[in-house]
């Protein structure tokens, strides 16, 4: 999930970012964006519960119950862009 408070560019950087890196590892990854448009490709509970693990790179609340019993890694989002 990445997010941002003005929803613009950081959450799409993060959102990019975390794709390429997936790729690069070998790794299937669904990204849920909270930008100025809105919820994007949001994670369903089949899509949470297939997870091995739940990456939060968001400077904005984030509905986090969703991912309980899943390993999270929470962060702010210009981390998810590093």
């Amino acid at each position: 999930v990445t997010a941002c408070p003005t929803g613009i560019a950081h959450t799409y950087m993060a959102e990019a970012a975390l794709k390429e890196t997936a790729e690069k590892m070998g790794v299937d990854i669904k990204v849920e964006t909270n930008g100025s448009e809105g919820i994007k490709h949001k994670l369903t509970d089949a899509d949470i519960n297939r997870a091995a693990g739940v990456i939060v790179a968001a400077d904005k609340k984030v509905a986090m119950d969703r991912f309980n019993g899943k390993k999270l890694l929470n962060r702010p989002v210009i981390d998810g862009i590093k």
